[in-house]
């Protein structure tokens, strides 16, 4: 119960103190998914739910797509070349924020490093504890994603940091 309350509290901290800067979530690397090659994420293999996934591929800052606000980089131009052909197919849901932020109502920069694709769509998340109350119920809580996202989407982007993630720049030139 404890970790409940304090998980909400923390989100709710989030939500309340967010600045917000655009469409996508861009963080200080100056791209979308502070700088991972999206299109990456669909070619790992999923882990198990409650098991950490793999990384996602490091963008290069030459090779580059604007979609939705934001500059997003990939690791090759096969890549980027997916990503043009369909870039909704590939870009992260609810704009780069949270999807377990966005069930609760609010839009907190989702951590690139805690990803999940469920039905084709790519999930980011906050934290791992946060992960691990979205994935308790992953349908419940898209479907209050799904019914959130439609007052929150007007809305800017956040333009707080995510909490323990140094994206130290995972951008190669």
């Amino acid at each position: 119960m404890f970790k409940m309350t304090a998980l909400a509290l923390a989100l709710a901290t989030a939500i309340a103190s967010s600045a917000f800067a655009g469409d996508q979530y861009v963080d200080k690397t100056g791209f979308a998914v502070s700088g991972y090659d999206v299109v990456s994420y669909f070619d790992l293999p999923q882990s198990e739910i409650g098991q950490p996934q793999k990384s996602p591929l490091a963008g290069n800052s030459g090779i580059t797509a604007d979609y939705n606000g934001a500059t997003f980089a990939f690791a090759t131009e096969a890549n980027r070349d997916r990503f043009l052909a369909d870039p909704a197919a590939f870009a992260p849901q609810y704009d780069g924020h949270c999807a377990f932020g966005v069930a609760k109502g609010g839009k907190v920069p989702g951590n690139p490093t805690l990803w999940r694709i469920v039905d084709g769509k790519l999930y980011l998340n906050i934290t791992k504890n946060v992960v691990g109350f979205w994935e308790e119920d992953i349908p419940g809580n898209l479907k209050k994603s799904e019914k959130n996202w439609a007052g929150l989407e007007p809305q800017a982007a956040s333009s707080d940091k995510i909490p323990n993630f140094t994206s130290a720049a995972p951008v190669s030139n």
